[in-house]
């Protein structure tokens, strides 16, 4: 492949963009389609949504040019996938939709990729003893990866810059994967999806011309996300001879890729049905409203923590899956989501609780209030003795 087709899908993808977010901002103020803050948000203004628009359109123009290299014309199957999953979003960003009727659009979308061919799944090359795997396992288990990871990084997109910062984490790995095993449909869809992220991203943590991506834009990165994953698992055992890693580990290398969207989706799914409630039912449990609130850090800093964790992460299990048998790595990956999980469930965080410390703050605030305004009174008496 030229070098000029990465740089140029790349950039390309960047400023497309780049250039047409400040429309799309200036088009929902004017039409006040804003997101407006309520008790679980962790932003305190209402802020332009709808910028994961531009990533519909860029990823449409990209397929357009990309349509030679596919192999299996994954191309064409694209399409309407992205097309379901742009219009349920959207009108999820402006009349909020139930999660189920989103599921189900995101069923319908799962089901245009799993027709090709080229997604599937016909061995797990040993993980766990598992070779070869019958037809109809192989539908259930892709379908269901894919549903998880969308709704696992939607889930994610809750404080400024995680989702793209995660996101371009996630592509990036992927990028470096797909041009190891020539794989170059797929390295210049990571190329063309991170230059829509690395674009937006300077939006979203801008002060001033600040714009979410909205479920319009979280469920078409993680699409394309889950689209990968599913194209990792189903490359041919000769392609996996120039990856770092040993063939049988494939599964938890595309695991630890993830860990971030799957551990707090799991964490909180849990929790939710603990206590039970639907596990799709809101609040501020999340693993980045954790950090904000109880470390008091800022929303960049969270994103940026928790992105980095992501990598180093993928990058010790790379590193592992060199050496270590599978088994190995599932004892590795066990202890650490333990330890995290131990770590997170310490911290009581539902809604009421939430609100009791909210009061209780309040009431330490008015009692110190009152005690200064006593001791200064006091202080006046006695200077007029």
């Amino acid at each position: 492949m030229q070098l000029y087709f990465p740089i140029l899908f790349f950039f390309g993808a960047y400023v497309m963009t780049y250039f047409t977010i400040p429309k799309i901002i200036g088009l929902v103020e004017y039409k006040k389609l804003m997101d407006e803050p309520n008790k679980r948000s962790s932003h305190k203004k209402i802020t332009p949504t709808l910028g994961g628009i531009s990533f519909f359109y860029t990823l449409i123009f990209a397929l357009f040019f990309l349509k030679d290299w596919d192999t299996y014309d994954e191309a064409i199957y694209f399409i309407p996938s992205l097309t379901i999953l742009f219009i349920v979003g959207l009108k999820d960003d402006l009349v909020v939709l139930s999660p189920y009727t989103k599921l189900i659009a995101q069923l319908v979308a799962v089901i245009f990729i799993l027709s090709n061919k080229g997604f599937m799944i016909h061995s797990l090359n040993g993980f766990l003893g598992i070779e070869e795997i019958p037809v109809y396992i192989s539908y259930v288990v892709g379908g269901f990866m894919m549903l998880t990871i969308i709704n696992a990084y939607n889930l994610i997109d809750g404080i400024d810059g995680l989702a793209a910062i995660v996101g371009i984490v996630i592509v990036i790995i992927y990028s470096a994967i797909f041009y190891l095993t020539e794989e170059y449909f797929y390295l210049l869809l990571c190329l063309a999806l991170n230059g829509s992220l690395i674009a937006f991203l300077s939006f979203n943590l801008s002060s001033s011309k600040k714009i979410f991506m909205g479920d319009t834009g979280s469920l078409i990165v993680g699409f394309i996300i889950s689209v990968l994953t599913l194209r990792f698992l189903a490359l041919s055992p000769e392609s996996y001879d120039s990856l770092p890693f040993l063939l049988e580990n494939v599964p938890l290398i595309a695991i630890s890729i993830l860990i971030v969207p799957l551990f707090d989706t799991a964490r909180v799914f849990t929790i939710r049905v603990a206590n039970k409630r639907s596990p799709f039912s809101p609040d501020r449990n999340h693993t980045h409203h954790i950090l904000i609130d109880y470390f008091k850090i800022s929303h960049q800093q969270a994103s940026f923590i928790i992105g980095g964790f992501n990598l180093v992460f993928v990058i010790l299990f790379v590193i592992l899956g060199s050496t270590s048998y599978n088994i190995y790595l599932v004892i590795a990956l066990i202890t650490t989501v333990i330890i995290l999980g131990y770590f997170f469930y310490r911290f009581d965080y539902s809604f009421a609780n939430i609100k009791r410390k909210i009061i209780f703050r309040k009431k330490v605030d008015n009692l110190k209030g009152e005690m200064k305004k006593s001791g200064e009174k006091l202080i006046k008496r006695n200077k007029n003795k």
